[in-house]
Parts: C-alpha cells; sequence; structure tokens
C-alpha cells in the first residue's frame, strides 16, 4: 500500500458511509477508483481478518470439499482471493462473485483474474441468488449490518444451498449476537467447524450472558505497525491497526462427513476464550465457551505462569481443555 496515491476524498466518503450507516441504503461504489482505494486500504485490514479465521482452518486439517467458490456480496473480492489462496487455486475450478453493484462485481472479476489466470472467474450478474451452480462453498464478509430482511431472507437461502459456509463480520456486540441467531436456525442442516468447539446450542442465548458476544483479535502481518505507509494511514483514518475484532461462523453440511473434509473435530471437553483474557495483579479472567455452555473462569498467575503470559499475547484461537476447582478457577490447562 503506497499512502502518497490514495485518494483521500474517495477513503473518507467510504468510511463515512460506513460509520454513519449509508452504506446499508444501496450501492456506494461510484466509480473503479472507489473500490481500488478500498481493496488497498480497509478491505486489507478485513483480509487480516480472513487470514485469521483461514489459519484455523488449516491447522485443523480442515479445506472446502467443492470446486467452486461463490463470494457474495464481495465488494472488492477480497473474501474469495484469501481463500483461494489459503486453499491453493490449483483445488478450485472456479470463483463466482455477486454484488449488487455492477462495479464491485467488475472490479472482483478483474483482481482475481489477474490473481489467479488459470481460474475460471465469472460473475453472476442476474440475481442476488445464483442458480444452476455446482456445489459450492460460500463466502461473505461483512454484510450483514447492510442487509435489509429480504436481502437476508435471499442469503439464507444461498446458505441453505452450500455445502460449506465461511462467514466473516465485524466484532461488534450488534452483528456478533445477530450471527448467533443464525447459526441457531442451521444445526440441523450443518455441522459447525469453527469457531464453537461443540454443536449444541450457543452458551451466550442463556440467561444473564445478554452483555457478551462471540469476537476474536485478528492480528496484522507482522511489519505492519512499522510500515510507515500503513502508520499514516492508520493515524488519518482514524482505525486501530494493532488488532481487528472479528465474528465468524464456518459450517459444512451435514452429508459431508467430518472424515470426508479431513476435518480433526474438536475433542470432547474442548474449550474456547471469547474475547481476550482481562489481565489482573496476579490473575486473569477469561470468558469460555464450552459444551456446557459459557463459563467465567480465573487463572492465577502462580498456577501457570506460561500460560497466563500466553494468555497476553495468543490471538491464535487455540481450544484448550480446563481442570478447574468448584471455584471456576483453573489449576491446569492442555492446548488441545
Amino acid at each position: 500500500m503506497n499512502c502518497e496515491q490514495l485518494d483521500w476524498a474517495i477513503l473518507e466518503r467510504l468510511r463515512a458511509g460506513f460509520l454513519g450507516g449509508t452504506a446499508a441504503a444501496g450501492p456506494y461504489w461510484q466509480s473503479p477508483a472507489d473500490l481500488a482505494n478500498y481493496d488497498a486500504t480497509y478491505a486489507e485490514r478485513i483480509g487480516w481478518k480472513w487470514d485469521a479465521v483461514l489459519s484455523e482452518l488449516t491447522r485443523r486439517n480442515w479445506r472446502p470439499r467443492t470446486r467452486t467458490i461463490l463470494d457474495w456480496g464481495c465488494g472488492s473480492g477480497v473474501a474469495g482471493r484469501r481463500v483461494l489462496s489459503a486453499f491453493g487455486a490449483e483445488n478450485f475450478d472456479a470463483l463466482h462473485v455477486w454484488d449488487h453493484s455492477p462495479l464491485a462485481r467488475d472490479f472482483a472479476c478483474e483482481r482475481a483474474r489477474t490473481e489467479f489466470s488459470s481460474l475460471t472467474v465469472a460473475a453472476s450478474t442476474s440475481e442476488p441468488t445464483p442458480k444452476n451452480l455446482p456445489p459450492y462453498t460460500l463466502a461473505i464478509s461483512h454484510v450483514l449490518n447492510e442487509l435489509p430482511a429480504d436481502a437476508l431472507a435471499q442469503l439464507l437461502s444461498l446458505v441453505a444451498r452450500a455445502e460449506a459456509v465461511l462467514w466473516v463480520e465485524p466484532g461488534n456486540h450488534v452483528v456478533s449476537r445477530q450471527l448467533i441467531g443464525i447459526r441457531e436456525t442451521l444445526t440441523s442442516a450443518f455441522h459447525i467447524v469453527a469457531p464453537c468447539p461443540h454443536q449444541g446450542a450457543c452458551g451466550l442465548l442463556a440467561a444473564g450472558n445478554e452483555r457478551h458476544w462471540c469476537h476474536f483479535f485478528a492480528e496484522p502481518p507482522s511489519g505492519v505497525q512499522n510500515d510507515s505507509d500503513w502508520v499514516r494511514f492508520g493515524h488519518r483514518a482514524g482505525v486501530d491497526l494493532r488488532s481487528q475484532a472479528y465474528a465468524y461462523l464456518v459450517l459444512e453440511k451435514n452429508s459431508a462427513s467430518d472424515s470426508a473434509s479431513g476435518l480433526s473435530a474438536p475433542p470432547s471437553g474442548a474449550s474456547r476464550i471469547l474475547g481476550r483474557a482481562e489481565h489482573f495483579k496476579g490473575y486473569a479472567r477469561i470468558l469460555s465457551c464450552e459444551a456446557g455452555g459459557v463459563a467465567s473462569l480465573e487463572l492465577q498467575k502462580r498456577a501457570d505462569p506460561e500460560l497466563y503470559k500466553a494468555l497476553k499475547k495468543d490471538s491464535s484461537q487455540p481450544l484448550y481443555r480446563w481442570t478447574r476447582d468448584d471455584r471456576g478457577r483453573i489449576t491446569a490447562a492442555e492446548q488441545v
């Protein structure tokens, strides 16, 4: 990213629309330059969230079984390109993109064709719910805060037809809770790959957990915080480059068995930390998602100094199995 080449009038107009909610009123791309500036900056930050999600999936030996990707609500196409890069373009036959903006569809196609010259790239132009596609993996990125009810219904019809779904959203309370609600409607038809370490009802929906939400933090690539262009962009745009909050959901059709997709299922008793651990003098407090619900746990520094330290730094979303006493204090931990 070259900060000198950015059009700040475009970036400031786009950011004002995103923050003010006017982006939900309809297509907001006015020119290919809008998309090029967005792709180099805001979309790249979204790409870091996708990198975090895809990194976990590859660590767990999961990959889509389909050879077609559909990037719905594609914008500049960052989601589809990140998926192809993570799993290898050679493992796919086609990338289809759809957006309500023809400018976005054209830009996403052009960028994908440039980056993956051997891949068939096509824009689904006629309707928001493309039909006659071969079995597909659906990539969805940062759309929930822009979708009216009818558009969300159209999207969910595509979700129902997909073999796998990779869905990444902003990590704020409202959008995360909306994604949780969607998750609950899909558990009968889909296996939940991530982030949930279980297949049961979401523990955050239990009474008393209304203030909590399912979110995580993606770190930028090494060197970004020392890159003068990114530092200047962060200051002028008013964005924090240290980490990006996100919520996500990865699903696979129940007909696709774990062994077929290569998925290593979370072991019994696995838990995942929601958000970040809170560190205090001598102890840390975490919110743990597990099969029995959501639990507030405490780790005394003296009980496991290395884990206490690791919880300050680790953003890789590891799964843990806790041993704890009847007061909710962790006495031992195993990364699984």
